[in-house]
Parts: C-alpha cells; sequence; structure tokens
C-alpha cells in the first residue's frame, strides 16, 4: 500500500500531467473501437481537438453503441467485450440506462479507487485495526442477461461480485445474500 501512496502523492504533485498521460491512454485505445473510428480518434491529438470532433450528447444519443455492445459485439465503446451493464435508477425519462463496465474499466477504475482509499486510510491511520474483522457489504440486485452475453445490475452488486477474494475474506453476508433483489430478505 506504501507504493500506491507514492504513486498518489506524484499524482496529486503534477495532476495535469497526469491527466494528459490518461487521455492520450484513452484516446489510443478508443481508436481501436467502432466509436473511435467513426469519430476519427486517430487525428486527435489534443483535448482541444476532442473537443472539436467529438459533441457532447445524450445517452439516447449513444444508445445504438451500447445496444451493440449488450448484443456481445466488441470494440464498440472500448476494446474488447462488455461483460457487465451497471443500470442506472432511471431518474431521467424514467427509464434506466445501462454503462457499459468493461474488465479494464473495472480493475483501473473502480477497483484501483477502493485500493487508494485503504491506502489513503493507512497512511493516515497507521494502527487502524481495519484489519481484523469483518465488515457488513450489501449492494443492489445482478443478474445475468436472457441470452447470456452479459451480467447488469447495480453497480454495487457487479462491484461486490468482482473483488478480490482477500475483500471477500473479510465481509459479511455471502455474495448471494448481499446481492438479493429483495431487500427486506437480504436484511434478515
Amino acid at each position: 500500500m506504501q507504493k500506491r501512496i507514492k504513486n498518489i502523492n506524484k499524482f496529486t504533485k503534477q495532476p495535469i500531467k497526469y491527466q494528459n498521460n490518461i487521455f492520450k491512454f484513452l484516446i489510443k485505445k478508443g481508436i481501436k473501437t467502432k466509436f473511435g473510428q467513426e469519430h476519427n480518434f486517430n487525428n486527435i491529438t489534443s483535448y482541444i481537438k476532442f473537443k472539436k470532433q467529438i459533441p457532447i450528447r445524450t445517452y439516447e444519443e449513444l444508445s445504438k453503441y451500447i445496444l451493440d455492445a449488450k448484443k456481445g459485439k466488441k470494440n464498440i465503446l472500448w476494446p474488447g467485450k462488455v461483460n457487465w451493464f451497471a443500470k442506472s435508477s432511471g431518474t431521467t425519462n424514467s427509464k434506466s440506462k445501462f454503462i457499459p463496465i468493461t474488465k479494464e474499466s473495472l480493475k483501473d477504475c473502480h477497483l484501483k479507487a477502493g485500493k487508494d482509499m485503504l491506502s489513503l486510510y493507512e497512511n493516515n491511520f497507521p494502527t487502524t485495526n481495519i484489519y481484523n474483522g469483518k465488515g457488513i457489504m450489501l449492494g443492489g440486485s445482478i443478474e445475468k442477461s436472457k441470452d447470456g452475453n452479459y451480467k447488469e445490475g447495480d453497480l454495487s452488486a457487479i462491484l461486490l461480485d468482482e473483488f478480490p477474494f482477500w475483500v471477500s475474506y473479510h465481509r459479511v453476508p455471502d455474495i448471494k445474500t448481499a446481492t438479493m433483489k429483495e431487500w427486506d430478505e437480504k436484511l434478515e
């Protein structure tokens, strides 16, 4: 965890440099996708060019890409196949939206954020007993799609389902109970 603290400190001292590195990485990866090819990602060399080439759009305007990914098509919005779709609560237009979650985004965004949080906590509270017991972790529900191409559900359930084994060792209840649909049953 100390190695992670060193990296976090570097990021905070030079945020623009690291944000530009991430931007370049995302564009380079995006070149290989349907969206990237349709929007000439290979010509994007700066954030200014990105803003000019890629208009802000609504979920509905992106939905054709998401539907392709839900059908199991690869390299649509991100390289590879999408294994999970996080389902929104449906506050806009009263319809749920499906946010693609890839293995890479799960590892490099969601799970890494958890490691960063633990690293910062340990760094700020070196005598912590956080690992000496178990924590209650409950999430939303998750289910396989009808065609079996992916899993969909609340982001919290996707994370619980995909946490590394060492996290599972420190949590209760089991994954099946933690991701049940009925909240009252889950609490019993």
